[in-house]
């Protein structure tokens, strides 16, 4: 095959892949998305689709930011998404919550939220701590646990359904005319004559620019393009239950209604040195448990199934942007939460990638943190 030139290879067809190369793909740029196909570590595979503000940025005002910013661009978003690829990927923003089982989740919760509203300026979270009325009139068909006291409750929160966002994502791509090429994993990437050069199982290509977001697969290729890639796999196993009907308007973390019906119910979070996605009984009966225990009525549905992914994270937890200083033009991204920032970064990361250098506002997200941080 013959040697192929873009404006920018995008190494990485999930969800912040995907996302990058259609926000540079609608600015005009010529653009090829490297996707290892099904046989990849999807981190969407294990993504819960929430679209989620509240949690965000403690220890890191700019996440907050970062993640309101991008909470506010979620709606535009999934309406050019649906009328570019012709599918929907299911963004509803109704605000979310969170439960706390008993007294000492609550003051816990309590205070998490307080310490994030000190961190910035009082427009980023609006997130309020509600009682059990409050949360039983958010869910008013719904018999809430004896144990539920209340949680907190941001009216920027939403959710969408993270498969349908890759999908449309794809779609998207092709119809504006981007080279996506499923199961083309990228085997090395090189700087070359002033661009980039990669080597895949089809062919070189070669770009004048280049971004890894390829998740757990970017550690091997960056080094070589003088970039930093700390990734951390995380475990996090769910469940999906049987079709009922639609009783959860609200999102919520741990339990959300997904629009076919099924329940899903999530999610662990384990540490692991393994990239292993084999499920466990144990999770599953953990997080069915708990579920019950919010709302006593999901023992009587069926589990459907249950499965395992590994989620994408940065030492602190926090995204990752960088650009190479030995080779410009060459940048990493990565992040736990591509559902969640999938509109800014189709807007104003792939703005930043178009620019001669990264703007200084994404200065924070620099991996020298870590290195810093080891020092002190």
């Amino acid at each position: 095959m013959a040697d192929t030139s873009y404006d920018f290879i995008v190494v990485g067809g999930g969800v912040v892949g995907s996302a990058i190369g259609y926000g540079l793909a609608k600015r005009g740029a010529r653009v090829a998305v490297l996707d290892e196909g099904d046989t990849a570590i999807r981190a969407s595979r294990v993504n819960f689709g929430l679209v989620w503000l509240q949690s965000k940025g403690d220890g890191m005002p700019d996440y907050g930011r970062w993640t309101r910013r991008s909470a506010d661009l979620w709606g535009p978003f999934a309406q050019e998404l649906r009328q570019t690829s012709g599918v929907d990927p299911e963004h509803v923003q109704r605000g979310g919550v969170i439960f706390c089982l008993g007294d000492e989740e609550f003051e816990q919760r309590r205070t998490t939220i307080m310490r994030m509203h000190n961190q910035v300026e009082p427009w980023v979270y609006e997130t309020e701590m509600i009682d059990r009325r409050q949360m039983q009139e958010l869910f008013p068909g719904v018999r809430l646990g004896k144990e539920l006291v209340g949680g907190s409750f941001c009216p920027h929160d939403g959710v969408s359904n993270p498969l349908r966002l890759l999908q449309s994502l794809h779609a998207a791509l092709k119809r504006l005319g981007a080279d996506y090429r499923p199961d083309a994993p990228a085997r090395a990437a090189r700087a070359e004559g002033g661009g980039f050069a990669v080597d895949t199982p089809v062919g070189t290509l070669r770009a004048g620019k280049i971004v890894l977001a390829a998740g757990h697969g970017s550690p091997a290729l960056a080094g070589a393009l003088g970039l930093d890639a700390p990734v951390i796999p995380e475990r996090g196993q769910l469940l999906i239950t049987e079709r009922v009907a639609p009783i959860l308007d609200v999102a919520a973390g741990g339990i959300r209604q997904m629009s076919e019906g099924g329940m899903l119910i999530g999610a662990t979070f384990e540490d692991t040195s393994e990239y292993t996605t084999r499920a466990t009984t144990a999770n599953a009966v953990e997080l069915a448990q708990r579920a019950i225990r919010i709302m006593p009525d999901l023992a009587r549905l069926k589990m459907v199934r249950t499965w395992l992914g590994l989620r994408v994270l940065s030492p602190d937890g926090f995204p990752v942007y960088m650009e190479s200083d030995d080779h410009p033009g060459a940048y990493v991204a990565f992040c736990h939460s591509g559902n969640t920032l999938a509109a800014v970064h189709a807007e104003d990361l792939a703005e930043a990638f178009l620019a001669p250098r990264l703007p200084e506002r994404l200065a924070s997200f620099h991996p020298r943190r870590f290195h810093a941080q080891k020092a002190a």
